[in-house]
C-alpha cells in the first residue's frame, strides 16, 4: 500500500498503550510491541491483510459490524443490528420480534429489510494526492469541492469496472487524507435467526449503555449471489456465498485479564475537534437533540398505542431512537462538570503558540487555523437556525425531492451527476423508495411533523425557509390548528403512500414532475430551485472548511508528533482494531464501588418480571432453574457467562464486531458501552472506558438449550 509522507510520520510516533486507538488495519505492524504485551499470539503483520485471516472474514452492514462464521456465507452481528428486519417481517398473527426467529432451512430463511446490504472489504489505497492534486489545492469554496467531487466520481467508477463492487473514497484527518475502499457490495441478504427479544433485547431501554447486563445481543444473517458468484439482487435461484474466510468459534471460555481485540467499523469519535466545536455539541446541539427524541418517542408512542401493526412498522425507529437518546443524555451528564472544554482550550492555546513561535510554521498554518474557527462558527450558526425544518419535512416530501433531484441528474452523463444520483446508486435508492410503506404509517407521520412544524412556526420570520414555507402553505406565527390544516391538505393530495405509484416515479423524466398534480410531487418540484442554492452555498462553505480544517490537522499532528504522542484518525465507518484485555472496572468518586468482569444467567432470573423489557422466555429459565449448562459453564462461576467488560475503545458503528482471542478465535461480539463512558467519542477516559461484548458461550448456549438451532450450530463446527 502506497503511505504518503505524513503517514509514514504518524506511523513512526504511536505511544505505547493499549487500550486507546482505532487502529487502521496497516497501522498494526507500528505496535505489534503493544500487541504482543497485551497477548496477541498472531503475528501483527497478518492482521494488516484484508484478504487474509482474519480480516477477510470482517464484514459491514453499512452502519453495523459482522463476520462470517460458516463456508456458507452465515454472518453473526447483534440482534439489534437484524432487528429491523424481524420487525418488517413480523405481523400481528406472527409477532417475530416476541417469539424470535430461525430458520432450519435455507428455504426457510427471510429476506432481510429492504436496502439489507453486506459489504466485504477488499482492498484500500492512499489516494490523497489523486483527490487533492496540484491544482486542487489551490482551489477554494464550491469550485474546490466540485473539482474533489470530480476526481472522487473518477476513483470510484475506475475501482467499480468490476461489477458487483462498492467504492468509497473516505477522508482521514478532517480532511487531509484520502483513501479509496473497496467492498463487494452483496444485496440478497436474509434472515437466519434471531432470538425472541426477551434474550435479544432483555433489559430494553433500561438497561441500555448500563452495566451489570444481560443481553443476549446475536443474530444471523445469510449473504447470498449468482451461481456464479456475483452479486445479484434478491432472487429465489441465488446461492449462498462462500467467503474466503470465516471465524472459528472459541472452545475455550475467557477470563479476566485475557487479550482481547475487536474487528469492526466505527463509525465516529470527534477527538480532533476544536473546543468551539466540543461547545456547541454539548451547550446547544445535544441537548436540542435529546428534547427532540424524547418527543419523538412520545408522539410515536402515543400513535401506535392501540394499533400494534403501526408499532410494529415503527420498531426499529423506536430501537434507533431510544438508543441516541439514551446516548446522548449519557454523553451530557459526563460532559457537566468535567474539564473536558478546558483541557481542549488549553491543548488548542498551547497549539496555537507552537505555531506561533515559529515563522515558517506561523507562515504555513496560522491563518488557517484562524479561518477555520470562523468558518465553523458560520456552520453550527446554520445548524441551530434549520434544526426544526430537518424535523418538520414529511416522509413522501424528502421522498419526492428525491425522486424529482434523480430525474434532474438522470438527464446528464452519468459522470456529471451529483454523487448518490449516478447508476451506482440506483439500486440503493430504488429499494429506499420502495420498501418506505414497510414502516410507515400517515397518522404517524403526520403527527411527528406537526409536533416540529409548531416549533419550526414559532422562529422568528427572518429564521424562516421561505421556499419551503410556501411549498407547504403555511406562515410564521401559524397557530396548531392552521398548521394541521396545510398538513391535511398536502397529505391527502399526495398518492405517494401508494408503492406501485411511488415506484413509478423513478423511471419519470422532470416534465412529467412539472406536470404532476401530486401534492408532494408539486412541493418538490417547487423546492428545487431554492435546494440547489442552498446546496451550493453549504458547498462554498464546506469547501473553505475541507481546506481549512485540514491545514489545522496537518498542523496538529506535526505539533503531537514533535510531543512524541499519537495521532491515529478519527473513527469514520472504515475498518479498524482496537484492543485491549477483558476487565472489570473501580467506579465512584471514593473508589469503593467496583464492577465484576462478567455477567451471568443468574441476573437474568433475577431481574425477570414476566412483562415489559425484562421477560425472559419461560423455555430459557426453565433451562437455567435445571442448570442445564453442557459445557457452557464457566469453571470459576460454575454457570453460563452473558456479558463481560474489557477496555476495548469502540464506538457507534462498532455493534457486532467480532471480539477475538489472542489466537484470533472468535470470543463474543461487541455490542456496548457503559453510560459514563461513551463521552470518549469526544474524550477518550482510560480509567473509566469500558465496552460491552456478549459472550459466545452465552450464544450458542441459547442456540442449542433453548432454540434448538442445531443446524446452525453445526454449520459453524461448534457442536
Amino acid at each position: 500500500m502506497k503511505k504518503s509522507l505524513l503517514s509514514l510520520a504518524i506511523l513512526t510516533s504511536f505511544a505505547a498503550q493499549a487500550d486507546e486507538g482505532m487502529w487502521m488495519p496497516q497501522q498494526l505492524p507500528q505496535v505489534a510491541k503493544q500487541l504482543k504485551a497485551a497477548g496477541l499470539k498472531l503475528d501483527p503483520a497478518s492482521l494488516t491483510k484484508l484478504t487474509e485471516f482474519p480480516m477477510g472474514a470482517v464484514v459491514s452492514l453499512g452502519g453495523c459490524s459482522a463476520s462470517f462464521v460458516s463456508p456458507q456465507g452465515l454472518v453473526i452481528t447483534n440482534h439489534h443490528c437484524v432487528y429491523n428486519s424481524v420487525a418488517v417481517n413480523s405481523t400481528p398473527q406472527r409477532d417475530l420480534l416476541a417469539g424470535g426467529f430461525l430458520a432450519k432451512t435455507l428455504a426457510e430463511e427471510l429476506p432481510a429489510a429492504p436496502g439489507s446490504r453486506i459489504f466485504v472489504t477488499e482492498a484500500v489505497e492512499n489516494v490523497s494526492n489523486r483527490i487533492v492534486t496540484a491544482d486542487v489545492a489551490k482551489l477554494t469554496g464550491k469550485a474546490r469541492v466540485e473539482a474533489m467531487e470530480k476526481n472522487q466520481k473518477a476513483l470510484v467508477a475506475e475501482c467499480e469496472k468490476d461489477a458487483g463492487y462498492r467504492c468509497t473514497v473516505a477522508s482521514f484527518y478532517g480532511g487531509l487524507e484520502f483513501y479509496r475502499i473497496k467492498q463487494l457490495e452483496i444485496r440478497d441478504v436474509r434472515l437466519v435467526h434471531a432470538p425472541p427479544s426477551g434474550v435479544g433485547k432483555f433489559g430494553g431501554d433500561t438497561d441500555n449503555w448500563m452495566w451489570p447486563r444481560h443481553t443476549g445481543d446475536y443474530g444471523f444473517y445469510r449473504a447470498y449471489v449468482s451461481r456464479d458468484g456475483k452479486a445479484a439482487d434478491f432472487s429465489k435461484d441465488n446461492v449462498p456465498y462462500q467467503p474466503k474466510h470465516v471465524l472459528k468459534i472459541a472452545r475455550e471460555g475467557v477470563k479476566e485479564g485475557d487479550f482481547i481485540m475487536a474487528l469492526g467499523y466505527p463509525g465516529r469519535t470527534n477527538r480532533h475537534r476544536l473546543p468551539s466545536e466540543v461547545a456547541f455539541t454539548f451547550d446547544w446541539n445535544y441537548p436540542a437533540f435529546v428534547k427532540a427524541s424524547g418527543e419523538t418517542l412520545a408522539v410515536i408512542d402515543r400513535e401506535t398505542k392501540n394499533d400494534a401493526a403501526a408499532r410494529l412498522k415503527y420498531a426499529g425507529q423506536i430501537a434507533s431512537v431510544n438508543n441516541y437518546y439514551k446516548n446522548r443524555k449519557g454523553m451530557i451528564a459526563s460532559y457537566e462538570g468535567s474539564d473536558i472544554l478546558a483541557r481542549k482550550t488549553a491543548e488548542h492555546n498551547a497549539l496555537k503558540a507552537w505555531v506561533n513561535g515559529n515563522a515558517a510554521r506561523k507562515a504555513e498554518f496560522g491563518a488557517d487555523i484562524d479561518a477555520v474557527e470562523k468558518l465553523i462558527a458560520e456552520r453550527d450558526a446554520a445548524t441551530k437556525r434549520d434544526f426544526f425544518l430537518s424535523y418538520s419535512t414529511p416522509r413522501f416530501l424528502n421522498s419526492a425531492r428525491t425522486l424529482y433531484r434523480l430525474a434532474n441528474e438522470r438527464t446528464k452523463p452519468d459522470v456529471e451527476r451529483k454523487s448518490g444520483y449516478q447508476e451506482r446508486d440506483l439500486p440503493r435508492l430504488n429499494a429506499a423508495v420502495t420498501g418506505q410503506d414497510r414502516t410507515y404509517v400517515e397518522a404517524v407521520d403526520k403527527a411527528l411533523v406537526l409536533n416540529f412544524l409548531k416549533q419550526y412556526s414559532a422562529q422568528p420570520a427572518s429564521e424562516h425557509n421561505v421556499a419551503f414555507d410556501n411549498a407547504l402553505g403555511i406562515k410564521p406565527g401559524m397557530d396548531e390548528a392552521a398548521l394541521k390544516a396545510a398538513l391535511d391538505r398536502i397529505y391527502a393530495g399526495s398518492q405517494l403512500q401508494n408503492k406501485d405509484v411511488r415506484t413509478a416515479w423513478l423511471g419519470k423524466s422532470p416534465a412529467e414532475f412539472q406536470a404532476s398534480n401530486d401534492s408532494f410531487i408539486k412541493a418538490a418540484v417547487a423546492l428545487y430551485d431554492a435546494d440547489r442554492k442552498e446546496e451550493a452555498q453549504e458547498e462554498e462553505l464546506g469547501g473553505n472548511i475541507q481546506k481549512a480544517y485540514a491545514s489545522y490537522m496537518k498542523a496538529k499532528i506535526a505539533y503531537m508528533n514533535s510531543k512524541g504522542q499519537a495521532v491515529y484518525p478519527d473513527a469514520n465507518s472504515t475498518l479498524r482494531v482496537t484492543f485491549g484485555n477483558i476487565k472489570g472496572r473501580d467506579y465512584g468518586a471514593d473508589g469503593t464501588g467496583s464492577w465484576t468482569a462478567f455477567t451471568t444467567v443468574k441476573g437474568v432470573v433475577a431481574k425477570h418480571t414476566g412483562e415489559g423489557e425484562f421477560n425472559a422466555p419461560e423455555k430459557q429459565l426453565a433451562a437455567i432453574r435445571a442448570r442445564d449448562f453442557g459445557r457452557y459453564a464457566d469453571p470459576k462461576l460454575k454457570t453460563v457467562p452473558v456479558d463481560y467488560l474489557a477496555t476495548l475503545d469502540i464506538t457507534g458503528g462498532n455493534s457486532g464486531s467480532a471480539a477475538l482471542n489472542a489466537k484470533g478465535e472468535l470470543i463474543g461480539l461487541a455490542f456496548d458501552g457503559t453510560l459514563d463512558s461513551i463521552i470518549s467519542d469526544w474524550d477518550f477516559n482510560k480509567a473509566a472506558t469500558r465496552d460491552i461484548q456478549v459472550d459466545i458461550r452465552y450464544i450458542l448456549w441459547n442456540m442449542e438449550k433453548v432454540d434448538h438451532a442445531d443446524n446452525l450450530l453445526k454449520e459453524m463446527h461448534a457442536l
